[in-house]
């Protein structure tokens, strides 16, 4: 089979997400924030213009939505970028909670977190070891 003779499909680069606009989807960022809206535009840097936006917050078997309205994404913090199939939307084991209970259970893990990381560094010192500060170094 000559390969002229293959028709193919395939547009090259953000082009292939034509197709998804006004479809439902699923973006997460490089900060680890959870973004779910309908795809309305995108252009050739993947930067995505999101409609009915809501924020998904997960801690541990429980989630919560804030609402964002219309949402606008820089490309280069698109980690992921995934279409939601709307018949599966509601087959979760995950509890569904209010924002004020899910915010609340998120700053304890951060406090948790934040102690976690304070004990390591003063078990580190007492060992003669020192890390870097994360407020001074830069995240990727």
């Amino acid at each position: 089979m000559r390969v002229e003779a293959i028709k193919m499909n395939y547009m090259p680069g953000t082009a292939s997400l034509i197709e998804d606009i006004d479809k439902k989807h699923l973006v997460l960022l490089r900060d680890g924030r959870t973004l779910i809206g309908f795809l309305r535009s995108i252009d050739q840097f993947a930067n995505l213009v999101l409609h009915q936006t809501v924020e998904r917050i997960h801690i541990g078997k429980k989630y919560g939505d804030i609402p964002r309205g219309i949402f606008i994404v820089r490309g280069e913090n698109v980690v992921l970028l995934g279409e939601i199939d709307l018949e599966k939307e509601t087959d979760t084991t995950l509890q569904q909670v209010c924002i004020e209970d899910i915010l609340e259970e998120q700053r304890l893990q951060q406090q948790a977190k934040q102690e976690a990381e304070k004990t390591k560094h003063v078990a580190l010192k007492e060992r003669g070891l020192a890390m870097p500060r994360s407020d001074i170094m830069d995240e990727y």
